[in-house]
């Protein structure tokens, strides 16, 4: 009952006329970017969170995080009309919902994808209310050792459950690393790799480096593939809207194991893109009309849409309770919740009720306000998308380069943010993961002063990690996904030596 009177003021804070504007204005500036491909949730909120350093961090974050929604929103429209995924998680919508807008049923497809979406973040929202109070109560009995040993899982995490080479994602991270540790030593006071540079005592700036990784890096390699916007006419109407709406409650099922996957995506590092093609790849096995996946049904907008805004949704659970971000995005939050001050965490839900339980309720509202606007909005948004990239792209660069200036109104912030776009372009072309070298830049500080001061604790045994039930299993279960691959790998051996057995037998 205290959560949900807590819940209830946090809607009377949301509420207040300005944060709905800034829900709004969110929405609106988040499905601009979530329909340009180059951009993205993550891009788009390392770009604008310099714009709201002059707010207050609750309608800060409320426009930071409607900005991600109308991401989730407006990557759909650009899969289903132009084969273009908007977002990495768009992908498998251009399965079914772009044959779709080729047989002229754009509008159906839109619907179904924006109604799913809206359906997969109202649950994750949910989770979010009614477990993140549990968590942060469970982990206000946290020491060093339990800090450390989730951090070490949320690094392991990374590495057993993506899609890309372990060894790869390990190299990013080692780089995110060396990154973090660049500045003055916290412990001993003394400087590291700063190269006898003034501007780096304070080590990297967090917002710098995602600004160019993520978003220059992302425009140098649109420019270089010199995309063009060519697709269907997106339009909805009332009785397209009704009619799909009426058809889409006998895919039930479909939305529920949706959801179940997308919030445990997203509350463990899985992420978005995974979650959505497993989601559809679960939908067109139980399905008993295999075959039409992919010549346009329905049901294949509908799974990969409700996973993808589930696991985005809850991927904000593990950031608010324990400052582990479950995405590329929660971890540009994170940083930003940082530079305002405020340390995520289970002491947040203790100091700052107000903030917290006013961006649960924004969350409510946001996905509310986002689902009515796409709905009404789509012929606005493909107009956008008929404007040359070359005229875009500019545009984008120049906001980047302002958004890095306005950090600490410092030129070498905008050299550092060139370097850092090359970088990610680099990063893109020889297809090296970006989420975990961003992690690492984020969490790095804080994990090695959780293992520095449980080392000091336990006279530098590292036995201390294994000192009682709570922080031996996880680090445990940490160690078992750092070593997943080689597990799955020696299993899958060991599987095929007893199928050529059996054959042999016969």
């Amino acid at each position: 009952m205290e959560d949900i009177g807590n819940l209830l003021h946090g809607f009377a804070v949301a509420l207040t006329w300005q944060n709905l504007l800034f829900m709004l204005v969110g929405i609106l500036l988040g499905v601009l970017i979530g329909v340009l491909p180059g951009l993205g949730g993550a891009n788009g909120v390392a770009i604008l969170l310099p714009l709201t350093f002059s707010m207050s961090p609750t309608s800060a974050i409320i426009m930071l995080s409607c900005i991600y929604w109308g991401a989730l929103f407006g990557g759909a429209i650009t899969s289903i009309l132009f084969n273009i995924p908007g977002e990495p998680w768009s992908v498998a919508t251009t399965f079914d919902g772009y044959p779709m807008a080729q047989q002229g049923r754009a509008g159906e497809a839109m619907t179904a994808a924006f109604t799913s979406s809206f359906v997969g973040a109202f649950v994750a929202v949910m989770v979010i209310t009614f477990l993140a109070p549990l968590v942060a109560r469970f982990a206000l009995k946290f020491g060093p050792p339990e800090y450390f040993s989730v951090q070490f899982l949320t690094f392991c995490s990374f590495i057993g459950m993506s899609r890309e080479p372990p060894a790869k994602t390990i190299a990013a991270m080692m780089i995110g690393f060396a990154l973090a540790a660049v500045g003055l030593d916290i412990v001993t006071g003394q400087l590291r790799m700063t190269f006898g540079t003034t501007e780096l005592l304070q080590g990297f700036d967090f917002l710098i480096a995602v600004i160019g990784l993520f978003g220059l890096g992302e425009i140098l390699l649109t420019m270089e593939e010199g995309l063009a916007f060519k697709g269907a006419k997106g339009r909805i109407d009332a009785k397209v809207v009704w009619e799909t709406w009426k058809k889409l409650p006998r895919y039930w099922m479909t939305s529920l194991r949706g959801c179940l996957i997308g919030c445990w995506m997203g509350i463990t590092p899985g992420g978005a893109t995974p979650a959505s093609f497993m989601s559809y790849g679960m939908a067109r096995r139980m399905s008993k009309d295999k075959d039409s996946f992919g010549n346009g049904n329905i049901e294949g907008v509908v799974a990969p849409e409700t996973a993808a805004h589930a696991a985005g949704t809850s991927a904000l659970l593990p950031m608010l309770t324990l400052g582990i971000p479950g995405s590329p995005t929660a971890a540009v939050l994170l940083g930003g919740l940082l530079i305002w001050g405020l340390q995520p965490g289970p002491l947040l839900f203790v100091e700052k009720k107000e903030f917290v339980w006013g961006l649960i309720a924004s969350m409510y509202l946001g996905n509310i306000v986002g689902l009515l606007i796409v709905l009404t909005t789509v012929p606005w948004w493909a107009a956008i998308l008929r404007i040359p990239f070359s005229i875009i792209a500019p545009v984008i660069v120049v906001i980047c380069a302002v958004g890095a200036y306005t950090v600490h109104n410092n030129l070498f912030d905008v050299f550092m943010m060139v370097v850092f776009g090359v970088a990610g372009y680099f990063f893109k072309k020889l297809r090296y993961p970006l989420a975990p070298l961003v992690l690492a830049l984020v969490l790095g500080d804080m994990a090695e002063t959780s293992f520095r001061q449980s080392m000091l604790l336990s006279g530098g045994n590292v036995s201390v990690f294994w000192s009682n039930g709570l922080v031996g299993s996880i680090m445990t279960l940490a160690l078992v996904l750092l070593l997943w691959p080689l597990i799955s790998r020696g299993l899958g051996a060991w599987k095929q030596r007893i199928r050529a057995a059996e054959d042999r037998a016969a």
